[in-house]
């Protein structure tokens, strides 16, 4: 009898996974999170083209599920015009617009929200997969989670931005085009941050210091990309076309002339771009600083070259940012711009993942209550 209920058990129990399956498992997830962040990346250039056509207003109505369809025939195509021609947008940018200059800014709303809708598939069903095969390690499953929640709230976002153009404005708010800039950033930094503690890496753990470094220089990535949503919002790229001087002077008049001043920040296109300026230098600054910081702390270390790597990375953003400015926003290069930021932000993110080191194996309990924070 004891034999018996020893061979129930034994059956019940699953098969302990080996190491050699769970870094094939980790292979596997990681490589799928890949080609999550490259359709991200993909999503936000082209949502970035979007508005610089000034695209992001054809689409009237939000259909989650069928308006994966586009208008068929010519009878849906006039339909679809019908009720763009009731915005303010129409009324009073682009009064006289034809049909084929409204099918060009149609497309690319339409193919932002697939590519949308696509990230959503390629996160989810695969995420199902792993997990009811149990190739899902149980820490990585509460972060798969927030990143999901995230996705959802981000349609939400993206539907509550164009909601704000539809009435009473000929463009969206600023303020709803940052944040839904800045919460696409950060379900990519949290899917890259993931990918990352699943590779192995060629360098230990870095120190403390090094550690908490990097992690803010993620935060000041973030904070940078939050500023040049703003600058979008406005359209504030389109004035100031000079460097390093800004109306004739180092510091410019008028920055605060709205009431109350803090609104300056968010609503004069003037402030706004000057703050993303000085973000731009600070950036710099500290990348510069974490690379002198990181090169005496841990020298001759893949964390060093990381640091250093960044700060050039930081630098030929600025370049291009300040060629961005002074060429006036053509979209190939302001294109260049948000895809640099995005890179940055990816590399950021792996070298505060690198620092810290890669997601402990099981059994490796001393990193444990560490990895549980983040």
């Amino acid at each position: 009898m004891v034999a018996t209920l020893d061979m129930t058990v034994s059956a019940a129990t699953p098969a302990p996974v080996t190491q050699d399956q769970l870094l094939r498992n980790r292979k596997h997830v990681r490589y799928w999170l890949y080609v999550v962040l490259l359709t991200l990346f993909a999503l936000v250039l082209v949502g970035g083209a979007t508005r610089l056509t000034e695209s992001g207003l054809s689409i009237t109505e939000w259909k989650p599920i069928h308006g994966v369809i586009p208008p068929i025939g010519e009878a849906e195509w006039q339909e679809e015009f019908a009720k763009y021609r009731q915005i303010p947008e129409y009324q009073q940018v682009n009064k006289g617009m034809s049909l084929s200059e409204f099918k060009t800014i149609f497309w690319w709303e339409w193919a932002h929200r697939l590519l949308a809708r696509s990230v959503g598939f390629i996160f989810a069903l695969p995420l199902a997969f792993f997990w009811l095969s149990g190739r899902l390690e149980d820490h990585l499953k509460p972060k798969f989670l927030g990143i999901l929640a995230l996705g959802g709230l981000q349609g939400a976002v993206g539907w509550w931005m164009v909601a704000s153009g539809l009435v009473d404005r000929v463009d969206v708010s600023q303020y709803r085009l940052a944040t839904h800039l800045t919460i696409a950033c950060l379900i990519f930094a949290a899917t890259a941050l993931v990918a990352r503690g699943l590779a192995p890496h060629s360098g230990g753990r870095a120190g403390e210091g090094v550690r908490r470094f990097a992690g803010w220089m993620v935060v000041a990535v973030l904070f940078q990309i939050y500023l040049g949503g703003l600058v979008a919002g406005l359209r504030a790229g389109m004035t100031y076309n000079t460097w390093p001087l800004m109306d004739g002077s180092l510091v410019p008049g008028g920055l605060f002339v709205q009431s109350p001043f803090w609104i300056n920040l968010f609503e004069n296109p003037k402030t706004v771009q000057f703050v993303h300026r000085l973000g731009a230098y600070l950036l710099l600054a500290l990348a510069i600083w974490q690379a002198v910081f990181v090169l005496r702390a841990e020298p001759r270390t893949t964390h060093a070259r990381r640091a250093v790597l960044f700060a050039l990375l930081v630098a030929v953003q600025a370049a291009i940012g300040i060629t961005t400015l002074l060429m006036v926003v053509p979209i190939d290069v302001a294109l260049t711009h948000q895809g640099i930021a995005l890179i940055l932000l990816f590399f950021a993110c792996a070298h505060w993942r690198a620092a810290k080191g890669p997601y402990p194996m099981p059994g490796d309990v001393p990193q444990a209550e560490e990895e549980a924070i983040y």
